[in-house]
């Protein structure tokens, strides 16, 4: 089962899955890492400072490294609804989410790109469109532990095909940042 933690760069993706990690109870790809270190990409874009992923290449490489033995495998990545069926959608508040990326040295323009696309519920529309299942966790003021016990919940209740509650509880369109950003 491949299960999605996606949302805009700087909601808590990496660092959330990087404490999954350290459980040792699931495979994690950190997807972004993968594309660079293989080469996983058509182009280079240098105006936003980026890459443009082949998603075919990557998702045919993530199917080859999946790990069958623990039968889950979570994506870290803004692009990971592109692949999994199932994704957890996490959502920051475009003022925390400045401050962020501001700490990561990110352009004016790369900030305002992407405080764009999280009042827009860019990602979460797509993944409603493209995934089975969606659950959106809002992590401004949450802590990383809170939020970590949140996320196996949803894996749990995914293996154990047990998630009418928890799709109530995380509901796709709970979150919305759009009247912050554009007032």
């Amino acid at each position: 089962m491949l299960i999605g933690i996606t949302g805009t760069p700087g909601t808590g993706k990496t660092a959330l899955t990087s404490l999954l990690e350290d459980r040792g109870q699931y495979r994690i790809i950190h997807l972004n890492e993968l594309i660079r270190e293989e080469k996983l990409y058509s182009e280079v874009d240098s105006q936003r400072d980026c890459v443009v992923a082949d998603i075919d290449l990557v998702e045919n490489r993530v199917l080859e490294i999946a790990d069958n033995d623990k039968n889950i495998t979570i994506i870290d990545s803004h692009l990971s609804h592109h692949i999994a069926d199932y994704i957890i959608v996490l959502r920051t508040s475009p003022d925390v989410l400045r401050e962020r990326l501001a700490k990561r040295k990110y352009s004016v323009e790369k900030i305002e790109e992407n405080l764009e696309a999280e009042a827009l519920d860019i990602i979460l529309a797509e993944s409603v469109d493209w995934c089975k299942k969606v659950f959106e966790l809002n992590t401004t003021e949450e802590s990383m532990g809170r939020t970590v016990t949140s996320i196996i919940k949803i894996i749990k209740g995914l293996e154990q095909e047990n998630t009418s509650e928890l799709e109530e509880r995380y509901k796709p369109g709970s979150v919305n940042w759009s009247e912050q950003f554009f007032s």
